[in-house]
Formats: structure tokens, sequence, C-alpha cells
């Protein structure tokens, strides 16, 4: 059955009574009225789990599929150097040996596709390492080296491996992190600031040393800590630093939670995330190197990938607030992560099961994917618009997209995100938009009207009135896929006159997502 077919008919031809009460919104655009080229850093980059996930084919298909859809360009994973890499190792005599083959396989899938790597320096080879403390599933070592030279010659040979294998002008357009959130002791990493610091020295030094030009930063750090601290030691010691890196969710509870078994909590901070990334561009500002770049280089409502908000239609209007609010803060936003196929708690045994993915295990596209998609689909222009939750472009041929939605934060207090987000939650209304477009060239036009929201491109409500089956068989996943397919919801030829205003009025549910886009006809 087509579960979206009367909510499709509800957009359509009708609108509730219950609505009429409320205020309308309006979006008025000209077209003339150019702002500037449209901010795409929202897909400069996205994350991944671990570097070994990269080399299954579907997690490279559904790469692909990102990749096209969103337009993502660089994508940002942990375990680089694990062992199951295979990277180093020790031989008989204690002299390292140097392997690439499989990050070969998986950097050369990446430039395939027209991405590039984000490229994050860990975890430690167990031959390197200091200590047998372990992260996760798959037993990321997060000790410090027990040679810092050691450890500082691998990088170098790394690098000088990619500037052979790719040449210097490629290597020259990525960017070299180092660590993942060493702030978080016995988490990511055991040591002290001052031994991330001096991990941090040796690996910048080993770089540049191969390449003046190539960046390097970090901290790399949960909860957008240790930011001035980076910049003042980077400053005085005079080590290299090229841009910052940190992280933010939007949670307020838990703590390098992979099973969920805290119970998350959505915040209820009109700016959380987004305040997070302001401030952090503040105190570069305020700090003795004022112009570095700034890569968000996680974020997400949740820091679990068993929370249920991933799967929800809630999150698609999530994502866009959040980078709506951030506007020019960060250079890049990397959302974490573009996919299911993630191990950190090992694999998954449901379908849906929280991950942080925009896409599930078997490729079905989450809310979260098409807030991307939709994204990707606006002109290369921006439009002056005065809604805080909206954009407006146009492109090279004559087209104009507007993207709206509504964010509505409808946690109740009583609950936590494993409770709440794993029910079928039907949207309630929440006002009528019109949206009126002025000084529109004349001419032919055709109509697109796209939408995410409750029983809308929303796979999970849909896999939840299948009966939640605990494993989807080859049909299910096709009709999860055929039912959310992200296709227009309305499709039809307009005229635009002498005079050029275009308006159409929308009932708007909460946490709904319009993309209204007009194409030139010829």
């Amino acid at each position: 059955m087509n579960h979206k077919l009367p909510y499709i008919i509800w957009i359509l031809v009708g609108f509730f009574a219950t609505v009429s009460a409320q205020q309308e919104r309006l979006i008025r655009i000209d077209y003339n009225q150019v702002t500037g080229a449209f901010n795409t850093m929202y897909k400069e980059c996205v994350g991944a789990g671990r570097a070994n996930e990269g080399l299954r084919a579907d997690w490279q298909e559904q790469l692909a599929t990102a990749r096209k859809a969103c337009g993502f360009k660089y994508i940002r994973m942990h375990g680089l150097l694990d062992d199951d890499m295979g990277v180093y190792k020790t031989g008989r005599n204690g002299e390292p040996e140097y392997n690439y083959q499989y990050i070969d396989v998986l950097y050369d899938y990446l430039l395939s596709i027209g991405m590039k790597p984000f490229v994050e320096l860990g975890f430690m080879p167990s031959a390197l390492a200091s200590g047998d403390k372990t992260i996760f599933w798959y037993r990321g070592n997060v000790t410090p080296p027990k040679d810092y030279a050691r450890w500082a010659e691998l990088i170098r040979h790394l690098v000088l491996h990619f500037t052979q294998r790719y040449g210097a002008d490629e290597v020259k357009t990525w960017y070299f992190e180092v660590w993942n959130e060493p702030n978080l002791y016995n988490g990511f990493w055991t040591g002290s600031q001052a031994d991330y610091f001096k991990l941090y020295k040796y690996t910048a030094e080993a770089i540049k040393s191969v390449n003046k030009d190539y960046r390097v930063g970090g901290p790399a750090t949960a909860g957008a800590a240790w930011v001035p601290d980076m910049i003042d030691y980077c400053y005085r010691d005079q080590v290299p630093l090229d841009f910052i890196s940190t992280h933010s969710y939007g949670v307020n509870q838990g703590y390098l939670d992979q099973y969920g078994n805290t119970g998350t909590v959505l915040s209820k901070d009109p700016k959380s995330v987004s305040g997070d990334i302001i401030k952090t561009r503040q105190q570069i500002s305020e700090s003795p190197m004022p112009h570095l770049q700034l890569h968000y280089t996680e974020w997400s409502s949740s820091y679990t990938p068993s929370d249920p908000i991933h799967d929800s239609y809630h999150e698609a209007a999530y994502i866009l607030e959040k980078i709506k609010q951030t506007g020019d803060a960060a250079n890049s936003m990397s959302y974490w992560t573009f996919t299911d196929i993630f191990e950190e708690a090992g694999p998954r045994f449901r379908p849906f099961h929280g991950g942080f993915g925009l896409m599930n295990y078997e490729g079905i596209k989450k809310p979260a994917f098409y807030a991307y998609d939709y994204l990707n689909k606006l002109g290369k222009t921006e439009l002056a618009d005065k809604d805080s939750s909206s954009w407006a472009c146009r492109d090279d041929k004559g087209g104009i997209q507007v993207l709206f939605w509504n964010y509505t934060y409808t946690l109740p207090d009583s609950t936590n995100d494993q409770q709440y987000y794993i029910r079928n939650l039907p949207s309630k209304p929440a006002g009528k938009v019109k949206v009126e477009l002025t000084d529109v060239p004349e001419g032919t036009y055709c109509l697109e009207l796209y939408q995410i929201g409750y029983h809308v491109n929303d796979a999970y409500t849909t896999y939840l009135e299948m009966g939640k089956p605990n494993q989807l068989t080859r049909q299910e996943v096709a009709a999860i896929k055929q039912i959310d397919n992200g296709s227009p919801v309305r499709k039809e030829i307009v005229q635009v006159s002498a005079g050029g205003t275009f308006f159409r009025e929308l009932n708007m549910r909460q946490n709904d997502v319009y993309l209204v886009t007009l194409k030139k006809v010829n």
C-alpha cells in the first residue's frame, strides 16, 4: 500500500479547517534581489565510520549515490591506521614495515567518484602503541605512540606515498586532521592534553617536511573543546596549524554511548550545534591566528548510532535549521554519517536501529538524505530572503528554487529519544505558508513540488507500519524505496506573464520540509 498517497492528496487539493486559525507565513522573494553566491559549506564534507568499511561494495555503492544526489566533496572517517588496514608492523629486528594496499584501494575509489579524503590520522597501530587500551567493537588503539619519532616517520612515509601516487597538486587539496576527540580521556585518547599537543607537533612537522603547502589541523575535539588552547600552543611554539576542527552534537546527556543505553535527550536549546560553531568562529577571530579555517568534522542531532531521531522525519528539518543558523561561520559542516554501514557497536541486528546514516544498511534513503538532496538542487546564486527557515536561489538557466521548512521541538519532558522517536508520530498542523516570487522573467516554467515529512519520504514510518520486521526481505526493501523515493509530489506547467509574479499557498505541518522549483521551459 502506498502510505503517502493520502498526504499527497491533502497537499495538492485541500486545506484542513484546523489550520485556518494559525498564523500565516509569507516567503516573498524578488528574482532580481541577489545576495551573492550560495554558501554550500554543508556539502564540503561528510562522515563515515571507519576506513576498513570503505572496502565493502555496498559502502562504495552508497557513497556514489550520496555523492551524486547530495554533492559531497570530501569524506572523513576513523581508523585509517588501524591494524585492520594493514598499514604498519615491525620486522624481526624491529625495523618498521609499511603497507598501503588497502588505503590505495579506498582512496583510488574516492577519487574515481570525484571525492577527496579529509584524512583523519588515527588510530595507533598496535606495533607502535604504548598500551593496549582500545575503543569500539573494531578495537581501535587509543594510546599514544611508544616512540614519537617512529610515529612521525610513519606519517612522513604515508604522506610521501600519497604524493608519489596522486601528485603534490592533488594532495595540496586534501586536509590532514590529527586524531579524533582526544579530550575524551580513556575514550579516544589515554594521554593528556600535553600528550596530544606533542602528537600534533610531531605529526604536523612530518607532513610539512614532505610539502610545506599541505594542510594540517586539529584538535578534532568533542564538544568544541580546546580551541583557544590549541591555537595558543601552536602560535607560541610555532607549530604548523592551517585549520581548526572540532565537533558538536545536539543532545544533553550520555558519553561515547554507542549502544544508546543512557537515553539521549535532544537539546531544547534553539541554538544547539549552531551556537557552538558560531562561538568557535569567534574564538578563532579573537585569537593570534584569526584567519584559520574552521571545519566541524562531525555534527548531528545525537552522538550515538542508537538514537532513533536519526531515522525520524524530524531529522530533515533539524538538519536544515542548524545549517541555516550557522550561516558562514564554518568552512564545512561534516554530517556524521552518510551510511548506517557503521560498526562502532558491531554489526547491527535491525534495518532501522537509530544509526547515524543518511541511508540504512539496505540503501534505503532516510528523510535526512532528502534534506541534503534538496539542498543540492538549489542554484548557485542566493536571493534575498527575510524568512529565517528558508533559502531562495536561482540557477544560470533561469530556474528558481525555494527550500523551506518548519522545525518544531516535540520531545516531551518525561521521556528520551530512545523512548519517543521509535513511535509512529503523526505531525500536527503548523499553519499556512505563502510563497510569492516577484520580478520573475516572463515565460513557461515546469513547477516541481517536493516534500519531506510524516508519511512523505518517511521510510521509518513506512517500516513501522510494516510491523517493524527484524529483517527486511528484498520485496520489502523495494517497496519502501518505491514509496519513499524522493520524487516530486506534484509537477505542472505554469505560465508567468509580464509583470512576473508566481504565487503558491501550502499547508505546513510540524517538521515538514518543502522544495519548490521552477525550471524554465524553452
